[in-house]
């Protein structure tokens, strides 16, 4: 839930940093940018879920300050483009306590609660329509709760993998850590529920390959959520082979895929062509599948996540404001084609 929001543009005309010629592609010949939403505080920051039936982006906001720390609080809103292409933001209650990262789930949606000091945080699955009822799937590791869960990916199999760094304690809402900053793996068939990844300061984005070879961790330990910032920590995107033994699942082969220059990378996710972006303090950052930078799109006051939206489109969080990125037609987001394919085996 920490902001990578540190870095200044200084040319807010010219977005788009070309690295690589290879970047040329995916912004294609008129790429651009345009605030869509914006109000005067910190609404539009984590979890961006883009609802294709009703082209509408579910996402929260950034913790809102309270006098009363037991009175802090995240809220979720929902954004609808009309035919026109206007989007009208409206808030929705449901029960997800200091929600941050999202997903599609057929027709559901999940989300990440950090939880409180008085309700432990977890998975969460919530109905799209009201009154968005919520149930929380999982919500503790070996007898202990979870330290505040931040982000989540669903692969092929329905299995669903998510981080849990400490974040929720250092902000003052959650009770001291009892677990290790870790990567887990859920199967809600078998109620199976196990560590894949260890060793992070603390892991944040995470999300796979299109062919679900590789795993992408961020670990954005050079922010810690007291606002304490040291370069000397990692601001980096890690790579995993995912490699299955005894028919099971398990990351291996760990490298470091990236860097980022500012900031840390946040949200992360892939193209259809295997290329990674993630959300840092000075935008999305872009990598070719190889871990060469591509190129950016610059967004004074960084991007903390973004969600593909319909091709050649993306969503990008930006706190105060939310921005519409149009880049090549092509370009669409592995995670919706991923989404998609289940929905059809599904049905």
């Amino acid at each position: 839930v920490t902001s990578t929001a540190i870095a200044k543009n200084d040319d807010p005309q010219r977005p788009f940093a070309v690295y690589n010629d290879e970047f040329l592609r995916i912004i294609g010949n008129d790429p651009t940018v345009s605030v869509v939403l914006e109000r005067n505080y910190d609404f539009a920051h984590e979890a961006p879920v883009y609802d294709s039936k009703e082209d509408a982006v579910y996402f929260c906001s950034n913790l809102l300050p309270q006098s009363d720390c037991d009175k802090q609080t995240i809220t979720i809103h929902k954004a609808v483009r009309s035919p026109a292409g206007d989007w009208d933001c409206h808030d929705i209650q449901p029960n997800v306590a200091m929600c941050n990262g999202g997903i599609n789930y057929g027709d559901d949606i999940l989300f990440c609660s950090q939880g409180t000091m008085s309700e432990p945080g977890g998975i969460v699955k919530m109905s799209r329509a009201p009154p968005y009822k919520a149930s929380t799937l999982v919500d503790g590791f070996l007898g202990r709760q979870f330290n505040s869960v931040n982000d989540l990916v669903v692969h092929q199999d329905g299995s669903i993998w998510f981080t849990d760094p400490m974040y929720g304690w250092e902000q003052g809402f959650r009770p001291k850590p009892r677990l290790p900053c870790q990567v887990y793996r859920f199967d809600p068939g078998s109620g199976d529920l196990r560590v894949v990844a260890d060793g992070f300061g603390r892991p944040n984005g995470l999300c796979f390959s299109p062919d679900e070879k590789i795993m992408y961790i961020t670990d954005t330990d050079i922010i810690h959520g007291d606002g304490n910032f040291d370069e000397t920590r990692p601001g980096t995107i890690y790579a995993f082979d995912v490699s299955f033994h005894s028919g099971s699942p398990f990351l291996s082969n760990r490298r470091v895929f990236a860097m980022a220059a500012r900031g840390a990378p946040d949200g992360i996710k892939c193209d259809t062509q295997g290329n990674v972006y993630s959300g840092c303090g000075d935008g999305v950052n872009v990598w070719g599948p190889s871990g060469t930078l591509l190129g950016k799109i610059e967004i004074p006051g960084g991007v903390a996540n973004f969600c593909f939206t319909r091709k050649g489109e993306m969503i990008l969080l930006n706190e105060k404001k939310v921005w519409l990125a149009k880049i090549d037609e092509n370009v669409e987001g592995a995670l919706l084609v991923a989404e998609q394919l289940r929905m059809a085996k599904a049905g």
